[in-house]
């Protein structure tokens, strides 16, 4: 089969809508794909090793709190939508969007990258992969990761890439929490091994997002999904630093932060914090670095972003012991509730979040902490190591309970006035208190 045919062959069926689409993992990124393919008029197959999962997008339910389980629902009522743990269906499919983890590996000097899951994902496809089929990889990874890591494992099958079916990259970019956004409105960056399977995947994409920008390489793709997230990554770190000289200082960093963003050229506000969580930013720089010390270089703005970010939140127990001290009580033994458990605002997920890390610190220094996270009830076992900590639920007097609260993540859908009533002490990472009337609560800016 040339490339030009099945290309011709394919874009038809997409243009058409007749194309069936595989998105090979159904988590934060994936089930997001499949619901918007789904709603674009695509018939989709979503592919996942988690069975309660699969059961669960079947009977029409996210198990997201950001995807919607009445459009779910819709779709699989539709016909449009369904679930398998069974990767023979790869051989019905016309499409494959692979939308797996990209994790880091701890233990070294710094984060190694681990794509243990691209990997299996691989090997899962290749035997069901038929001629004329798209795979596009989504999930954010290395210069070099779907050519010299996937495409080898795809063409374990007897498929040649650029030959028999096509091989391109997309990376994702989906903001949890983020209501200002629809999936489909938000512009995607992708590309291709060669032309054909460029036109391919610009043709798949431009189906369902109302803009699709191509690149002239795979390799291209890849870095500009890392430096997105290595660019916050980097500044996130710059304006923490900021914060702790500004604290030393006897300054208001939110003051400055204010005032610095009335110059309308040249600047880009970024927020302060108890540290960086999630699945993308404390993650994807270690990527590029990774990347720069196979071509000899030192990423250092990686590098010195990550000393200032993973030290904010010993910082922030730094800070409360501080504000307690100068109350006469001791971190030790003194009651916390922490607010905010979620790795950001409006958003159930607690990847990587800095309040865990927090928590831990709070214990180990023999604080006797709980916490109230609307998004979060519930911790999974051992989240913060092997004592559980308290979930509370938010009414009028729950703070004065407590020694000490921390706000580690500002969730909108919290009422803080009601939440901070008859607090002894508040440290706020996150500036709160700023949207707040006068309260009369003792307030350390963390």
């Amino acid at each position: 089969m040339k490339p030009e045919t099945g290309t011709d062959t394919l874009i038809n069926a997409i243009t058409h809508r007749t194309a069936v689409i595989g998105v090979v993992g159904l988590g934060y990124v994936g089930l997001s794909n499949a619901l918007v393919f789904a709603e674009a008029g695509f018939r989709v197959v979503g592919l996942d090793i988690e069975p309660d999962r699969v059961a669960l997008i079947n009977r029409g339910e996210s198990h997201l709190e950001h995807v919607s389980g009445a459009a779910v629902a819709e779709q699989v009522r539709a016909q449009r939508l369904t679930a398998t743990t069974d990767f023979a269906a790869v051989s019905s499919l016309d499409c494959v969007l692979v939308c797996v983890p990209t994790p880091v590996r701890h233990g070294g000097a710094e984060p190694q990258p681990d794509l243990s899951h691209v990997r299996a994902a691989a090997e899962a496809i290749a035997p069901g992969l038929r001629p004329g089929c798209l795979v596009v990889l989504e999930s954010t990874t290395y210069a070099g990761t779907t050519e010299d890591v996937l495409r080898p494992l795809l063409e374990t099958g007897g498929l040649v890439a650029g030959r028999d079916f096509l091989l391109s990259y997309a990376p994702e970019r989906i903001d949890p929490g983020n209501r200002q956004f629809a999936v489909s409105a938000i512009p995607r960056v992708v590309s291709g091994s060669g032309p054909g399977c460029r036109e391919a995947v610009h043709a798949l994409y431009s189906q369902v997002f109302d803009s699709v920008r191509p690149v002239s390489s795979i390799r291209a793709a890849e870095v500009s999904k890392l430096f997105e997230n290595t660019f916050r990554w980097v500044n996130i770190g710059l304006v923490n630093e900021l914060k702790t000289m500004c604290d030393r200082m006897g300054l208001d960093v939110w003051e400055i932060l204010d005032a610095a963003g009335t110059k309308p050229f040249g600047f880009l506000p970024f927020s302060p914090g108890p540290g960086v969580g999630g699945h993308c930013i404390p993650v994807d720089p270690y990527y590029l670095a990774w990347n720069a010390r196979q071509v000899g270089m030192e990423a250092r703005f990686v590098s010195l972003a990550g000393q200032v970010n993973s030290s904010m939140p010993g910082y922030v127990v730094q800070r409360t012991a501080e504000a307690l001290r100068e109350r006469d009580k001791e971190l030790t033994g003194a009651r916390v509730l922490v607010a905010g458990v979620a790795y950001k605002r409006d958003v159930d997920d607690i990847r990587e979040s800095p309040s865990l890390e927090i928590i831990r610190l709070l214990g180990r220094q023999g604080a006797d902490v709980d916490y109230y996270d609307p998004h979060v009830p519930q911790l999974p076992e051992r989240a913060v190591g092997p004592d559980p900590v308290k979930s509370r639920t938010c009414y009028a007097g729950l703070a004065a309970e407590y020694d000490a609260v921390l706000i580690l993540v500002d969730h909108s859908d919290i009422d803080w006035e009601q939440f901070m009533a008859g607090a002894t002490l508040v440290v706020d990472t996150r500036n709160v208190i700023e949207r707040l009337p006068q309260l009369g609560v003792p307030v350390v800016k963390g």
